[in-house]
């Protein structure tokens, strides 16, 4: 009977650790309500950013840095017959240049263990990522640190006075103290997810050597 409650505290724990973590990535990436769509996908992300370039100049290097060592056996030759046809016929080169742009993001999602689901348009980058390359264009992270970090400010010190109002009556009933617990878990986890994804990241992707 002990290891079975001890084993249902457990498996709660873990099922509201998992949402505490879960309510942090989504406020981070949904912040102001932005279309949940993978930023090296779309027409405004950097990774197309740096193919138009690439095409504009001539110069496939600006484009390696999104691939493996291995995976430049499949991009350097694309490129190069892509802009071979950059001069020819426009729908052809339309085709090709956007079959090159798919192959490239593609390549990448791969590095990032991540599916590819096809191109997104611009203007579908999660404004919190628009902001954070705005940061990163202009050399300048104080606004948008202000802004985030005012965000966060809020919705943490919401779920606080929830529980700390909570926390007065707990005793008073048998429901006022399971309010409490609910309060109390989705308030600490929540912070502890925060402080998790500070220290250790948020494991995303790395290149291979």
């Amino acid at each position: 009977m002990k290891n079975a409650e001890m084993n249902f505290r457990q498996k709660n724990s873990d099922t509201f650790k998992a949402a505490g973590i879960a309510f942090l990535l989504l406020m981070l990436t949904l912040f102001m309500g932005a279309p949940a769509f993978a930023h090296c996908d779309s027409y405004d992300g950097p990774v197309i950013k740096d193919a138009v370039k690439a095409l504009e100049t001539n110069n496939v290097n600006l484009v390696l840095k999104w691939v493996t060592t291995e995976q430049e056996k499949e991009i350097i030759p694309l490129f190069n017959k892509t802009y071979q046809l950059k001069s020819g016929d426009k729908e052809v080169y339309a085709i090709v240049e956007k079959y090159f742009f798919e192959t490239l993001v593609r390549l990448h999602r791969e590095t990032e263990g991540a599916p590819y689901s096809g191109l997104k348009p611009a203007g579908t980058t999660k404004q919190i990522i628009q902001m954070t390359d705005k940061a990163l264009q202009e050399g300048n992270i104080d606004d948008f640190l202000v802004k985030l970090n005012n965000h966060i400010d809020k919705v943490v010190r919401e779920k606080y006075q929830k529980v700390a109002e909570l926390n007065k009556v707990k005793d008073n009933s048998t429901e006022q103290g399971r309010e409490f617990v609910e309060a109390y878990v989705d308030y600490t986890h929540t912070v502890e997810a925060m402080h998790d994804i500070i220290e250790h990241g948020s494991g995303h992707g790395r290149h291979n050597e």
